[in-house]
C-alpha cells in the first residue's frame, strides 16, 4: 500500500469517528469506559500528527503516526493513541498503563 493511500485511508477513518470535530482549532471529545475523558484533534494538514488532552491534565500531547496493521495509531514514545473505527484506545507507552479503552463521543 502507498503512503498516499494510507494517508487517506487514516484520514478517512478518524473523520468517520471524529464525531464532533468542526475545524482544525476544534478539540473531539471521546469518553472511556475509566471514565477518562480524553480531547484530540490533527496537528498537521497532513494528518500525519494528533494532539491529545487528557482531562484530568492541561498538557498536550503531540503524538506521530505509527505503523499499524489496523486503524491508526499515533504516539510520542509516552502516550499512545489508538483509533480504530468509532473508538479509540489511550495507554501510557513505556510502562503499557491503560488509560482509557472503548473511547468514544458521548
Amino acid at each position: 500500500m502507498n503512503k498516499a493511500f494510507h494517508a487517506a485511508a487514516v484520514t478517512l477513518l478518524l473523520a468517520g469517528c471524529a464525531g464532533q470535530q468542526q475545524g482544525a482549532d476544534s478539540w473531539t471529545r471521546w469518553v472511556c469506559d475509566s471514565q477518562a475523558e480524553v480531547l484530540w484533534r490533527f496537528a498537521d494538514s497532513a494528518k500525519e500528527q494528533v494532539e491529545v488532552r487528557l482531562a484530568a491534565d492541561d498538557r498536550i500531547y503531540r503524538l506521530q503516526q505509527q505503523p499499524s496493521a489496523s486503524g491508526a495509531l499515533y504516539s510520542d514514545g509516552r502516550l499512545t493513541f489508538h483509533s480504530k473505527g468509532a473508538q479509540g484506545l489511550v495507554y501510557w507507552t513505556a510502562s503499557d498503563d491503560l488509560i482509557g479503552r472503548g473511547c468514544k463521543a458521548p
